[in-house]
């Protein structure tokens, strides 16, 4: 099926072209056009004829206008708010999919995290935003959907809540803000995501699919340095395996029995094994991999002649690079 430029989904449309607003239903609700091929004709449209308006044609859509308002003002309090970050530990939906190793540390050691940095809330604020926006945006494209809703996930020794981001049709959506490296490498897939998800971002879905008793959608992905944005499903995703593996990690903490994750990786350069070994890649954004690698040093790339070589988390070295430090 073809994909017209104009938008076959925004309420104007209704009763303007009422054929066309009829084909953009039928496009929403085919199993044959899977949301990600038909996510930009949905909103792009919409970002067009905005951009190509003079300004005196500019009308405030103030439904909209005052929902985007509302969700911002609410991630103000929530970030700026008296409840601040820190207190008991608890397990959320935003992070019983992180490694058991990094949830024992924020139970039972929270002072060896690295301090937060200065743009912690900024960039927090920016998700916020963004999510906000593209709600909006949704919406102005005539997308019906169900707005955030806190659920709680039933386990076998704790309860989970957390507070998803929509749903369209009957699966859950979480919409998420990204660099453009992780827009482009991370978020290319369900399986270049599900393959090193440190942020635990899969059994978050799954825990909110569970939760509600709907079905998994997928992730709406919105680029931070340039405003792109795509639809990565997650129709492979097995929740029930997902599921299992959050009740794993609900089990290890409650054993309290600090154990690793992730084994360090053999260095490459150009290609070719080094026999030095370095910090694995899932655990380069822990808070906590100084403590838990305290013989770890960072150092401008051994092997490399560059006259800025990049910085790599060495855990071994071997003899002949043992004084590069």
């Amino acid at each position: 099926m073809g994909i017209k430029k104009r938008s076959m989904f925004g309420p104007k449309f209704k009763t303007t072209r009422p054929n066309r607003w009829n084909k953009g239903q039928k496009m929403l609700n085919a199993d044959a056009q899977p949301l990600e091929k038909i996510a930009k004709p949905i909103v792009e449209p919409i970002l067009e004829e905005e951009v190509q308006k003079p300004t005196e044609q500019i009308k405030n859509e103030d439904e909209t206008i005052e929902q985007v308002a509302s969700d911002i003002k609410d991630a103000l309090q929530r970030q700026f708010g008296s409840d601040g970050r820190k207190g008991d530990f608890t397990l959320r939906m935003s992070n019983i999919g992180r490694p058991s190793c990094q949830l024992w540390y924020e139970k039972n050691k929270p002072e060896a995290a690295v301090p937060l940095p200065t743009t912690f809330i900024m960039n927090m604020m920016l998700g916020d935003i963004v999510e906000a926006v593209f709600k909006g945006l949704l919406k102005e494209a005539g997308v019906k959907y169900e707005d955030s809703k806190k659920v709680t996930l039933e386990l076998s020794d704790t309860n989970v809540s957390g507070t998803y981001d929509i749903v369209i049709g009957d699966a859950v959506d979480d919409i998420k803000s990204a660099s453009d490296w992780s827009f482009r490498n991370k978020f290319e897939s369900y399986e270049t995501l599900a393959s090193s998800d440190g942020f635990g971002y899969v059994a978050q879905l799954a825990g909110y699919a569970r939760a509600s008793g709907k079905q998994v959608g997928g992730w709406w992905v919105v680029n931070k340095a340039n405003g792109d944005f795509k639809y990565v499903p997650a129709k492979w995703m097995d929740v029930d395996k997902e599921i299992q593996k959050v009740e794993d990690t609900v089990s290890k903490l409650k054993e309290n029995k600090f154990e690793r994750c992730f084994e360090p990786e053999p260095e490459k350069f150009r290609g070719k094994e080094t026999g030095n070994l370095v910090l694995n890649k899932n655990c380069i954004f822990c808070s906590y991999r100084y403590d838990c690698w305290p013989d770890m040093q960072e150092l401008p790339s051994v092997k490399s002649s560059a006259k800025e070589p990049k910085i790599v988390s060495y855990i071994k070295l071997e003899k002949e690079y043992a004084n590069a430090g």
